[in-house]
């Protein structure tokens, strides 16, 4: 199908799909009416202002209450400073623009060159992926904590690896399931930044200690090991390894056990290829499926974590595959077994989200695309047009090539700057800066930005991780997008539902929420 080539045929196109994208949202998968925010703000409001304790709390007519470490909490207090209406646009606020961050650091700048056009289909496909629905519709942390993460992969990429650790740390400390990446840093030997990231993590613990020493004790010691304060584990919703076994009726722990322990050692062997490639968005992807795996409990819009695998497979020149499992990852698919998950069907389609994520976790390519390598103890990135080209040398013994900022456009002709050029090698040094340039590659090495340009080639590299972006990837994105329906300001009472399930009149709800755990 050929694309529009007017700006009025491609905005007929935007609007159609977007139209067919909120008429989906609408019918199939019903919005959450901003639950989890409700439990944050009502935990926050009774802590604050009604004496009440963090993990006494409960939303009216559910079992539901604060389920994070007490860190969390301590995050969330000035939401005791607003009205639950201003506690929803702030929070609408803050994932928009982590997911904007998430993506940017994740594709670089290859979203500019699709223009408005290509970043309208984005926005509407990223509005279609159900983690994502669910996350902004239930007021979920999942994507500030997902760009927290990331923010530590950009900055150990581009060598500002001083600072990385604290987003990791920071993320840990709100939830458990981020502390995986400290692991990550292990296996990268990147014994400063998983330093960094633990200290961080215990000092929001030990803060969080200090503000509500009875909390942190009660968590730690009760709340931490009991699982039905978070909902059943046989939940639909649930797509882990746990999540398996407990639709499976397979109760035995040690067989989870030992599950998990086959898992965490295919990502350390597939996490270390990755590192040896050099490719650290790679990395970074495969532990977050792994972290979704493993954890007790993985609720869909826990699944955000996936987003890095897609790129992934569009960097290294797999969009269909990327594409169906998107798709499938749409479709709200694994629901049709909400009432009954028996039977080989329900095996099979009751965790399709789950198998997707240990089939990436299996086949995940490592290893960057067209020769181009990342290394962990640089910020800059190699690029050669051909396996037996080789590499550039400077053209006089006194000077050096140094890698502290991009070239300019004048640097690269090597005609306007006092550049000398080495007649045998085609390469042009400016010995003001030391950019070696090759004009018979047309290829710019921008070591500062990690960017190359290979205008022969017609191929970008401009993934803030170094990474290879396949250009015709559409979805690099800053989306604004995530609609709620209107609560009251009542922090407590407005929870209360009209039926069974506190998020709608459906009986099918993508998340914990809809099914109480039994009494």
């Amino acid at each position: 199908m050929r694309s529009p080539r007017t700006d009025a045929a491609r905005l007929l196109v935007v609007l159609a799909l977007a139209s067919a994208v909120a008429v989906f949202t609408a019918t199939v998968p019903l919005l959450r009416d901003w639950f989890d925010l409700r439990v944050y703000y009502g935990t926050v409001d009774s802590w604050m202002h009604h004496g009440g304790r963090i993990y006494d709390y409960q939303v009216p007519g559910t079992t539901y209450g604060f389920t994070y470490p007490p860190f969390a909490a301590v995050v969330m207090l000035p939401m005791a400073l607003l009205g639950l209406h201003t506690a929803v646009v702030v929070a609408l606020l803050l994932n928009l623009l982590a997911l904007a961050a998430a993506l940017r650091m994740l594709t670089g700048r290859a979203w500019r060159r699709h223009g408005w056009y290509g970043c309208a289909l984005a926005l509407c496909a990223l509005a279609l992926f159900e983690p994502l629905r669910d996350t902004f519709s239930f007021g979920q942390v999942n994507v500030l904590l997902l760009a927290l993460v990331l923010a530590d992969g950009w900055l150990l990429a581009t060598g500002r690896g001083r600072w990385a650790g604290v987003g990791i740390g920071l993320a840990a400390a709100v939830k458990l399931t981020p502390a995986l990446f400290i692991g990550l840093l292990l296996v990268a030997r990147r014994w400063r930044a998983a330093a960094v990231a633990t200290a961080v993590a215990a000092a929001a613990t030990a803060l969080a200690a200090q503000v509500d020493p009875d909390a942190s004790r009660f968590y730690w010691t009760e709340a931490l090991w009991d699982t039905t304060r978070v909902g059943r584990l046989d939940y639909i919703s649930n797509q882990s390894l746990q999540g398996i076994l407990a639709r499976l009726g397979v109760l035995d722990r040690a067989v989870w056990a030992a599950l998990v322990l086959a898992v965490l050692a295919v990502w350390v062997l597939r996490s270390r290829r990755a590192v040896a490639a050099g490719d650290w968005q790679a990395a970074f992807a495969l532990t977050g499926l792994t972290a979704c795996l493993v954890s007790p409990i993985t609720w869909v819009h826990h699944l955000v974590w996936l987003l890095p695998s897609f790129v992934v497979l569009v960097r290294s020149g797999h969009p269909r595959v990327a594409g169906a499992l998107y798709a499938v990852l749409c479709s709200s698919v694994v629901w049709l077994w909400f009432d009954d998950s028996s039977g080989v069907d329900g095996f099979v389609g009751g965790n399709t989200y789950a198998w997707i994520t240990l089939g990436l976790l299996l086949w995940l390519p490592v290893g960057q695309p067209r020769g181009v390598r990342d290394s962990f103890d640089r910020s800059t990135v190699s690029v050669s047009t051909s396996a037996s080209a080789p590499a550039p040398r400077p053209a006089a013994p006194g000077i050096t090539q140094v890698r502290s900022r991009p070239a300019r456009p004048s640097e690269a002709t090597g005609g306007a700057s006092g550049t000398a050029v080495e007649p045998a090698r085609g390469t042009a040094v400016d010995p003001a800066r030391g950019t070696a340039v090759d004009p018979a590659c047309g290829t710019a090495v921008e070591p500062a930005l990690g960017t190359a340009v290979e205008p022969a080639l017609g191929t970008a590299v401009e993934s803030a991780f170094g990474s290879a972006v396949d250009p015709s990837f559409g979805s690099a994105v800053e989306p604004a997008f995530g609609a709620g329906r209107g609560t009251s300001s009542d922090p407590t009472g407005s929870t209360r539902p009209s039926a069974s399930n506190p998020q709608s009149s459906s009986a099918r709800a993508s998340s914990y929420t809809a099914k109480p755990p039994p009494s």
